[in-house]
């Protein structure tokens, strides 16, 4: 009697055994064939609102482009805010613990996303940031599970400098006063010496600034040859409107890095001018068949062309996507280790994720405002790329000692 109680209790346990493993295995599969959430983090009120709706557009076309597909499984987009560092490092915990995403791409703001990098490196979940361009987030700070898109400050002011220097000697900073704008600052100064310029007059403006009429009399009064600046979306519109109604337009150049293409469709173009340093145009000859394609696809979906921003957050889902689909797993581990060896040929030469330090290597365009703008989005002559070459390009981004990033292994 006591063997077959035991008997019996044993087979139970080994059916009740059996049966967890199958249901710990259907859910595998249902893991494995539902669908592949991944999160987006753009700013949705604010001074960025509208940066941030270009940006997602960008990431959103980019999944449409893919058949809204990956791994042959249905992708979904979660959209959550950045309105600020904290909110923006609540809302990437919330997309990894509640939706569950592969993988995130957004951060617009520098500070926002070296909150959210936080998260992502504790997670273990891939983050392709598209805007953010404060040097430490592939530097200092880099991590293994952040990948950035955004040329860094240095970079982009390197290509800058040089036409500061060809407008005066006296330069005068406008910059905002968190990460991004004490990088600008850092950067500048470094190479005032180099091109022979130097500095009369800083300003360190706080976020959602209105009023700058108090800045552009400093600026008067200070008579330099240039202005540099680093203002980001309303406050930039908001600074060049008044830069005009004041009649500084003509009288002292204005030239910057981390503008878009809605600041200047906001102002006009009766207040727009100045020369600036952008990732991407859209009617730049050299763009590749894929980015006129991208082109195309946006203008026939919203009836606009895209800013670079837009830009931005279409190369990051895609290179995201095609690394998902090279690693043929969602993995967080696998896809890491797919975008380290991505690599888009299809322009004149190549750009990549550096695998060391997982910055976007490719070059920049820089910009004037057009002497009459007769198109209501066409702004821009574009005067030349930051590099012309491969070699070149690389050596802009920097070598391992100077930028300073020591990636953990996986």
């Amino acid at each position: 009697m006591f063997k077959q109680a035991r008997l019996k209790h044993i087979t139970r346990r080994l059916v009740l055994a059996l049966g967890a493993g199958l249901a710990i295995g259907g859910g595998a599969l249902a893991q494995e064939t539902g669908p592949v959430r991944i999160g987006l983090i753009y700013s949705k009120q604010g001074p960025g609102a509208s940066i941030g709706e270009f940006l997602q557009r960008g990431s959103e076309l980019a999944v449409e482009q893919a058949d809204k597909k990956v791994l042959g499984r249905p992708i979904e987009l979660v959209w959550l805010d950045e309105p600020n560092p904290q909110v923006s490092q609540q809302n990437m915990q919330k997309l990894i613990d509640e939706n569950k995403v592969v993988a995130v791409v957004g951060g617009n703001y520098s500070s926002s996303a070296l909150a959210m990098m936080s998260v992502a490196n504790r997670s273990k979940v891939p983050l392709i940031l598209t805007g953010a361009a404060a040097s430490e987030i592939t530097g200092k700070n880099c991590s293994r599970y952040t990948f950035r898109t955004q040329a860094t400050v240095p970079v982009q002011m390197r290509g800058l400098m040089p036409y500061v220097a060809q407008l005066g000697k006296k330069v005068y900073f406008l910059t905002p006063s968190y990460a991004f704008g004490q990088d600008i600052l850092r950067s500048s100064r470094a190479l005032l010496k180099e091109v022979g310029a130097t500095e009369v007059g800083v300003d360190e403006v706080p976020l959602n600034t209105a009023d700058y009429s108090s800045y552009i009399l400093k600026i008067r009064q200070a008579k330099p040859d240039v202005v540099v600046g680093g203002l980001v979306g309303g406050d930039f519109s908001n600074f060049l409107k008044q830069w005009n109604e004041i009649g500084m337009k003509g009288k002292i150049p204005y030239v910057a890095v981390a503008v878009t293409d809605t600041d200047f469709w906001d102002v006009g173009p009766e207040a727009s001018t100045g020369i600036f340093i952008k990732p991407w145009y859209y009617n730049n000859p050299k763009n590749t068949a894929q980015e006129k394609k991208f082109t195309a696809d946006f203008m026939k979906k919203y009836g606009r062309p895209p800013s670079d921003k837009s830009w931005s957050g279409w190369i990051g889902m895609r290179s995201l996507l095609e690394s998902i689909t090279a690693a043929k797993s969602t993995d967080p581990k696998a896809i890491v280790t797919a975008l380290e060896k991505w690599k888009n040929t299809e322009g004149e030469f190549p750009y990549y994720l550096r695998d060391w330090d997982h910055q976007l290597v490719r070059p920049a365009v820089i910009v004037q405002i057009k002497k009459q703008i007769t198109d209501k989005y066409d702004y821009f002559d574009v005067l030349k790329l930051t590099s012309d070459s491969e070699a070149e390009t690389a050596k802009a981004f920097g070598n391992k000692e100077e930028i300073g990033c020591t990636l953990p292994p996986l």
